[in-house]
């Protein structure tokens, strides 16, 4: 049950191209039969409805059919990506009470591996009960805490009924990430073709860009900088693209200043969603605006002493390991600053990132945008530490595109800053480093220095 009508879209439009893998495209009718094979197995194997599963994979033919088979079979699908260090693996499995973990390598082979939990959370007995798939998502621990967070998804699904148009698109996002995951539903439900790629360097990226004339890149801003720092966009020819949309963290305005000038006939989206809601329909005010209007069917959204807060339809039910952050009414509270003109919103950055030096607040994005307009600037990070006397002082993480003197970079750095910000906004201490400041998902790692 649950993806039926994907499976008759795949029968309508058996001869196209539903994934390009390894250069190679799968047919929507190879898709169609692969998952009625993977059914089978899933039906040979002992798992069943209700079972909770980890799918251990990257985007590829086998772990989507595989991906819709267990949904098919209302199994609990918790998505996981192969390179999940052992320890955090382990952690999640214990998190999540996983029965049993399907894994495939690089070449496609699954091996299916069962655990000694017992599922005992209400949360994932009402699943069970219902006989409905559900999907646990971790969060990505910014505060220190990956929360599992649990979704029914027969409402994720519904969203993908309605048919809307599809462009050529790349999973950049990973496999176990909702973003990723409501990529790849979209995709399938509009008969689209997904090309997948092996990494996500931007060389890499931009290749499969051009060599399958992808039309929509969706990515993040880290990446995007890199992508324009690197000038890797020089090395393709990128003029199937029609649209770049970017989320996950805050756009810096200088990054978006470039890349309208460097793609001026390319359409930039800012997206928005979360783990806990799922990703909603947004539209920027114009492609050189921060600006942007997101709710659509099913979503709510208001704002709350300069919070944002949203209601929806697709909400999760709930963490299987923190407290309910939904308000009485069913409201769930971002986190996110937000200014708001209108329908549109503007976010200003997470609230728990914001910076109290002496009542003054600090957005470290604004900060950012200023050191990010000086030449030999590679990547900015703005944070915190304790002061004595203003409880907070401004720092700021740089790496440079050339060797240069700390000392004197710091120095120039003031000097830029106190022309641009107000004096409690200007960094007190300039660090140069030469390590990356993003994680392997491509987002902006927001802490003080770190060791090698």
């Amino acid at each position: 049950m649950h993806i039926e009508f994907l499976l008759d879209r795949f029968n309508e439009a058996k001869d196209s191209p539903a994934i390009i893998w390894q250069d190679t495209p799968y047919t929507y009718g190879w898709l169609a039969e692969r998952v009625q094979d993977w059914i089978t197995f899933i039906d040979q194997s002992g798992v069943g409805a209700g079972h909770v599963v980890s799918l251990e994979a990257d985007f590829s033919p086998n772990s989507i059919a595989l991906f819709l088979a267990l949904i098919h079979r209302s199994v609990i699908l918790v998505p996981l990506t192969r390179t999940l260090p052992e320890s955090k693996r382990d952690l999640f499995y214990r998190i999540a009470s996983v029965q049993a973990s399907l894994r495939l390598d690089e070449n496609e082979i699954v091996e299916l591996i069962w655990h000694p939990y017992e599922p005992t959370h209400q949360f994932l007995k009402d699943l069970r009960d219902l006989a409905h798939a559900g999907l646990i998502v971790f969060t990505s621990g910014s505060t220190g805490l990956n929360k599992a967070a649990v979704h029914d998804f027969v409402p994720l699904l519904d969203k993908f009924i309605p048919t809307r148009s599809s462009l050529r698109t790349i999973t950049f996002l990973l496999f176990d990430h909702l973003g990723g995951i409501n990529t790849m539903l979209y995709i399938l439900s509009n008969l689209g073709t997904i090309v997948t790629v092996s990494n996500r360097q931007p060389d890499n990226i931009l290749r499969a860009v051009e060599l399958h004339r992808v039309e929509l890149l969706p990515t993040s801003p880290t990446f995007l900088n890199l992508m324009i720092i690197s000038e890797a966009y020089k090395n393709h020819d990128l003029s199937s693209l029609k649209k770049i949309t970017y989320g996950t963290e805050p756009m810096p305005e200088f990054t978006l200043r470039r890349l309208q000038s460097i793609f001026p006939k390319v359409d930039l989206q800012q997206t928005y969603g979360l783990s806990e809601l799922g990703v909603m329909r947004s539209k920027s005010r114009s492609s050189d605006s921060l600006w942007v209007k997101i709710g659509g069917e099913g979503f709510e959204t208001r704002i709350v002493d300069g919070l944002l807060e949203i209601k929806a339809q697709s909400a999760m039910l709930g963490y299987l390991n923190a407290p309910s952050p939904f308000t009485k009414d069913g409201w769930f509270i971002t986190g996110d600053r937000v200014l708001s003109d209108g329908e549109y919103i503007r976010i200003l950055g997470r609230q728990s990132e914001i910076i109290n030096v002496g009542g003054e607040k600090v957005y470290p994005m604004e900060v950012e945008n200023v050191i990010f307009e000086m030449e030999n600037v590679l990547d900015v990070t703005v944070f915190s530490r304790d002061h004595a006397f203003t409880g907070k002082v401004v720092c700021a993480l740089v790496n440079l595109k050339e060797p240069e003197d700390e000392k004197r970079f710091a120095l120039k750095v003031k000097k830029h800053c106190f022309h641009k910000l107000k004096p409690f906004q200007v960094p007190v201490d300039i660090t140069i480093t030469n390590n990356k400041q993003y994680s392997d998902r491509y987002k902006k790692l927001r802490s003080g220095p770190r060791e090698n």
